[in-house]
């Protein structure tokens, strides 16, 4: 199956591991391939280890190792570059939609920007898991509901009533504490 490595730890010493599946020449590789990718650095680290776990998820699931580790992973962090590419345009295009929803003249500063975004991520702590998670998915990933639907595998009415539900929610939990 997959040999232990050995990898460079926080320290300056050496840690064994048995659990990890990249030597430290395929992590290089790895972070090369992300930043030409045009990962920033901040998330290569997280990249890498996104790396790491999808080969621990496919040993784990009883798949063979691929031959080559190292080509293996350096096509996996290609794919998660594109998405982090992805996502960004996403949020890009979801902060695009939000800003046309606004009159022009009711431009917030930046201060209530901050108190906005700070009063919402209250209310969605608030919110039961069920509710959460399909706020999250439409508006934050902008996935239709159709998409979500298939997703959690319920029906769409389900995620139309649980959206309603917690947009309602939110909307008094903002007018409570005089956000908007």
């Amino acid at each position: 199956m997959l040999r232990g490595r050995i990898r460079r730890g926080r320290g300056s010493s050496y840690v064994a591991t048995d659990d990890d599946p990249l030597d430290a020449a395929q992590e290089r590789r790895v972070r090369a391939v992300l930043a030409l990718g045009g990962v920033p650095q901040a998330d290569l680290p997280d990249g890498v280890q996104q790396v790491r776990l999808r080969l621990l998820e496919r040993a784990a699931s009883g798949r063979e190792a691929p031959r080559d580790v190292s080509a293996w992973a350096a096509v996996v962090a290609s794919n998660l570059a594109m998405d982090w590419h992805r996502a960004k345009r996403r949020q890009e295009r979801l902060g695009e939609r939000l800003a046309a929803l606004r009159p022009a003249e009711a431009a917030p500063s930046g201060e209530e920007t901050s108190l906005l975004s700070l009063a919402v991520a209250r209310g969605l702590d608030e919110l039961p898991d069920a509710q959460r998670q399909v706020v999250v998915l439409r508006f934050y990933a902008d996935l239709p509901v159709r998409s979500i639907a298939e997703q959690l595998g319920v029906p769409e009415g389900t995620v139309k009533s649980r959206l309603h539900t917690a947009v309602r929610a939110l909307r008094t939990r903002l007018h409570e504490d005089e956000v908007v």
